[in-house]
């Protein structure tokens, strides 16, 4: 969404184009590359009435320097996942090519945006300055019903802010985590946020950082959420012809003893009432049966009216109670865009938690949920690092939940998946499900951070995270292996 542009006087430290820079840290963009990586999934991915057989990855190598000279690279990554971020009627490929084509106009634009400072304020700048209008201009030359949604914009643009926060841990040699501080930032949060009118008396940013809402020391270990896709087998019945034999398990029961899970997320169809009543009883069933502690359930942003949501939960809670008490939150049951269609979510919220996802763009529409009665954000790194960030500190001074949630993130784009979420300080872990889907993709990558890449007693383990940026070892793990420049 784009900002209105703010007069000195309301943002007093922010750097103008141009203009010195304020701390000798300060960084700005010299270069930029941009790869795709395919990957197949060993079985298909069904969220809402998207499949999910293949994707694309989108790994960025970000140059950068400082005032002396001094340059470093960054990397970052993120599935290009175009059912999840621009579901349409229109065709994957033509959805997929208009998303490639933005991928290189971001890869032009970043070096060419003037302006140096902290990666959160570089990062902050181009989403409210750039990305709007890059969008605007590249849905001019669209064909009509073939607009890419701003969704869509920030995935493609996310694998580039992580690269920029890589690249200054990288310069300076620290971890990305330690300077979201004053040691090393020209703004603080006010520069960026604006509390809830209903709180805007009580609740200052002034003077705060996003390093006071973060979590140090992070655990080394967290709660794993396993996904249950809507197409994903609970009984040998449910297999069909051909189950892959790859060594991996297959059934819901054998993920569960292998990986010894506690947290599963239920995908559902937001469209069918019954079926996702008995998807929630089956998985349940199973749930109670094999000692998982903890339920969510995700709609994928398909319900038209809170009724429906009210429906289910109503009935859950009356005819299979040990169930609903497992169910921790519910998340985005309705369309995302919050602005066109503002519908009040308090009944639901009083039933059981309800989270922010695809709707939660920036901090601004988290500010516009929290009105509207929403309870928690599912904060994602495909949004951006820098947006994660802001939104996580304006959820978290407004008392909201944090989940962080995973895009089926392999490779390079699990790493900084995890650390937001040891930092964040979520409800209970973090969702990882790469391994359900394409473990084999992440084989480079787990051979330095083994714990990352498998889930072990339920959790995922980030001892091995050590080093600048974020912590990826990068020089071990030789990522040279990219398949197609962008």
């Amino acid at each position: 969404m784009e900002s209105s542009a703010r007069s000195s006087k309301e943002l007093p430290t922010i750097l103008r184009e141009g203009t010195t820079s304020e701390k000798p840290t300060d960084i700005r963009v010299i270069a930029s590359k941009a790869f795709l990586l395919p990957v197949a999934t060993r079985v298909p991915l069904k969220f809402g009435d998207q499949i999910l057989e293949s994707i694309n990855c989108l790994r960025v190598r970000m140059s950068v320097c400082d005032n002396s000279g001094r340059t470093a690279e960054g990397w970052g990554e993120t599935p290009l996942s175009v059912q999840w971020a621009w579901p349409s009627e229109i065709t994957y490929q033509n959805r997929l090519d208009s998303l490639v084509e933005f991928c290189q106009k971001l890869k032009q634009s970043w070096p060419e945006h003037r302006g140096s400072g902290h990666p959160l304020e570089l990062g902050h700048d181009f989403l409210r300055n750039v990305l709007p209008a890059l969008q605007r201009n590249h849905n001019a030359g669209a064909r009509s019903g073939e607009e890419l949604p701003y969704l869509a914009a920030l995935v493609a643009n996310s694998a580039f802010d992580i690269a920029l926060h890589d690249a200054y841990g990288n310069l300076h040699q620290v971890d990305i985590y330690d300077t979201y501080n004053a040691n090393y930032m020209n703004r603080d949060l006010a520069a960026f946020l604006q509390p809830a009118e209903s709180q805007s008396t009580t609740i200052s940013f002034s003077g705060a950082y996003p390093e006071d809402f973060l979590v140090f020391p992070p655990p080394q270990q967290l709660s794993a959420w396993h996904l249950v896709g809507g197409l994903d087998p609970l009984s040998s019945s449910e297999l069909g012809d051909n189950p892959p034999d790859d060594g991996y398990p297959l059934l819901l029961r054998e993920w569960i003893e292998t990986d010894g899970l506690k947290c599963l997320k239920i995908k559902l169809r937001g469209n069918d009432m019954e079926w996702d009543y008995d998807r929630l009883v089956q998985v349940g069933k199973v749930s109670l049966e094999t000692g998982v502690e903890a339920l969510s359930a995700d709609f994928n942003c398909c319900v038209q009216e809170t009724s429906y949501v009210n429906v289910v939960l109503d009935r859950l809670r009356n005819e299979e109670p040990a169930i609903f008490e497992r169910l921790v939150y519910v998340e985005q049951p309705f369309e995302y865009d919050l602005e066109q269609r503002r519908l009040d979510v308090h009944q639901v919220a009083r039933r059981k938690p309800l989270f922010l996802d695809e709707s939660a763009h920036d901090w601004q529409h988290v500010r516009l949920g929290y009105e509207l009665g929403w309870t928690g954000v599912a904060l994602k790194t495909c949004k951006t690092q820098t947006g994660a960030l802001l939104s996580l500190c304006w959820a978290k001074a407004h008392g909201m939940q944090l989940m962080v949630q995973d895009l089926t993130n392999p490779m390079l784009a699990q790493i900084p998946h995890v650390r937001l979420a040891a930092h964040a300080g979520t409800i209970g872990g973090v969702e990882t499900n790469a391994m359900q889907f394409y473990p084999e993709a992440s084989a480079r990558e787990a051979q330095i951070h083994p714990g990352l890449y498998r889930r072990r007693k339920g959790q995922v383990d980030l001892s091995t995270l050590s080093g600048s940026g974020f912590g990826y070892r990068i020089d071990e793990m030789n990522p040279s292996h990219q398949h197609h420049e962008v």
